[in-house]
Protein backbone atom coordinates (compact mmCIF):
# COMPACT_ATOMS: atom_id res chain seq x y z
CA UNK A 1 0.00 0.00 0.00
CA UNK A 2 1.81 3.84 -0.81
CA UNK A 3 1.64 6.37 1.29
CA UNK A 4 -1.16 7.94 -0.51
CA UNK A 5 -3.52 5.37 -0.36
CA UNK A 6 -2.79 4.68 3.22
CA UNK A 7 -3.46 8.07 4.01
CA UNK A 8 -6.33 8.12 2.42
CA UNK A 9 -7.70 5.06 3.85
CA UNK A 10 -6.79 6.92 7.17
CA UNK A 11 -8.83 9.50 6.25
CA UNK A 12 -11.43 7.96 5.15
CA UNK A 13 -11.66 5.88 8.81
CA UNK A 14 -11.26 9.08 10.18
CA UNK A 15 -14.56 10.44 8.68
CA UNK A 16 -16.48 7.49 9.49
CA UNK A 17 -15.44 7.96 13.25
CA UNK A 18 -16.13 11.54 13.01
CA UNK A 19 -19.91 10.58 11.61
CA UNK A 20 -20.35 7.81 13.87
CA UNK A 21 -19.90 10.15 16.65
CA UNK A 22 -21.91 12.81 15.52
CA UNK A 23 -24.85 9.89 14.58
CA UNK A 24 -24.68 8.80 18.09
CA UNK A 25 -24.75 12.26 19.40
CA UNK A 26 -28.65 12.95 16.87
CA UNK A 27 -29.68 9.89 18.22
CA UNK A 28 -28.95 10.67 22.05
CA UNK A 29 -30.72 14.26 21.08
CA UNK A 30 -33.62 12.10 19.58
CA UNK A 31 -34.03 10.02 22.31
CA UNK A 32 -34.19 13.64 24.76
CA UNK A 33 -36.63 15.21 22.04
CA UNK A 34 -39.30 12.46 22.31
CA UNK A 35 -39.27 12.12 26.15
CA UNK A 36 -39.53 15.97 26.28
CA UNK A 37 -42.29 15.41 23.24
CA UNK A 38 -43.68 12.65 25.41
CA UNK A 39 -43.99 14.95 28.67
CA UNK A 40 -45.59 17.91 26.97
CA UNK A 41 -48.25 16.23 25.60
CA UNK A 42 -49.14 14.53 29.24
CA UNK A 43 -48.55 18.22 30.30
CA UNK A 44 -51.30 19.36 27.46
CA UNK A 45 -53.71 16.27 28.95
CA UNK A 46 -53.74 17.32 32.40
CA UNK A 47 -54.02 20.87 31.84
CA UNK A 48 -56.91 19.87 29.59
CA UNK A 49 -58.29 17.75 32.44
CA UNK A 50 -57.69 20.39 34.79
CA UNK A 51 -59.59 22.72 32.86
CA UNK A 52 -62.67 20.33 32.64
CA UNK A 53 -62.86 19.81 36.52
CA UNK A 54 -62.59 23.26 36.65
CA UNK A 55 -65.70 24.08 34.63
CA UNK A 56 -67.88 22.14 36.33
CA UNK A 57 -66.80 23.78 40.07
CA UNK A 58 -68.85 25.99 41.67
CA UNK A 59 -68.79 29.91 39.92
CA UNK A 60 -65.93 30.88 42.76
CA UNK A 61 -64.07 28.21 40.26
CA UNK A 62 -64.17 30.72 37.15
CA UNK A 63 -60.65 32.08 38.06
CA UNK A 64 -59.49 28.23 38.28
CA UNK A 65 -60.95 27.43 34.92
CA UNK A 66 -59.68 30.33 33.01
CA UNK A 67 -56.17 29.79 34.43
CA UNK A 68 -56.48 26.23 33.69
CA UNK A 69 -57.37 27.15 29.81
CA UNK A 70 -54.51 29.43 30.04
CA UNK A 71 -52.30 26.29 30.85
CA UNK A 72 -53.95 24.29 28.31
CA UNK A 73 -53.14 26.50 25.52
CA UNK A 74 -49.11 26.95 27.07
CA UNK A 75 -48.97 23.68 27.21
CA UNK A 76 -50.37 22.64 23.62
CA UNK A 77 -47.68 25.72 22.61
CA UNK A 78 -45.03 23.58 24.15
CA UNK A 79 -46.19 20.63 22.29
CA UNK A 80 -46.44 21.88 19.25
CA UNK A 81 -43.04 23.66 20.02
CA UNK A 82 -41.31 20.14 21.24
CA UNK A 83 -43.11 18.21 18.41
CA UNK A 84 -41.20 20.29 15.76
CA UNK A 85 -38.04 19.79 17.75
CA UNK A 86 -38.43 16.30 17.81
CA UNK A 87 -39.25 16.27 13.91
CA UNK A 88 -35.99 18.15 13.57
CA UNK A 89 -34.36 15.95 15.49
CA UNK A 90 -35.30 12.77 13.76
CA UNK A 91 -34.21 14.58 10.66
CA UNK A 92 -30.20 15.32 12.22
CA UNK A 93 -30.52 11.97 13.05
CA UNK A 94 -31.46 10.11 9.87
CA UNK A 95 -29.02 12.67 8.01
CA UNK A 96 -26.48 11.66 10.61
CA UNK A 97 -27.05 7.76 10.13
CA UNK A 98 -26.84 8.40 5.80
CA UNK A 99 -23.58 10.29 6.40
CA UNK A 100 -22.27 7.77 8.80
CA UNK A 101 -23.39 4.94 6.09
CA UNK A 102 -21.60 7.22 3.39
CA UNK A 103 -18.40 7.28 5.24
CA UNK A 104 -18.23 4.19 5.69
CA UNK A 105 -18.44 2.65 2.93
CA UNK A 106 -15.92 4.87 1.19
CA UNK A 107 -13.30 3.83 3.47
CA UNK A 108 -14.67 0.34 3.08
CA UNK A 109 -13.85 1.29 -0.70
CA UNK A 110 -10.59 3.19 -0.27
CA UNK A 111 -9.07 -0.46 2.24
CA UNK A 112 -10.61 -2.62 -0.17
CA UNK A 113 -8.82 -0.64 -3.01
CA UNK A 114 -5.28 -0.23 -0.80
CA UNK A 115 -5.70 -4.28 0.10
CA UNK A 116 -5.73 -4.90 -3.99
CA UNK A 117 -2.91 -2.66 -4.68
CA UNK A 118 -0.96 -4.48 -2.12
Amino acid sequence: MSEREGKATLDALQRWRAAEQAAAVARRGRVAAEAAAAAAASAAEAAIATAAAAKAALEAASHAEGSANATAAAAKVAASATMADLVDAQADSDLRDAEELAAKAAYQSASRRAAERG
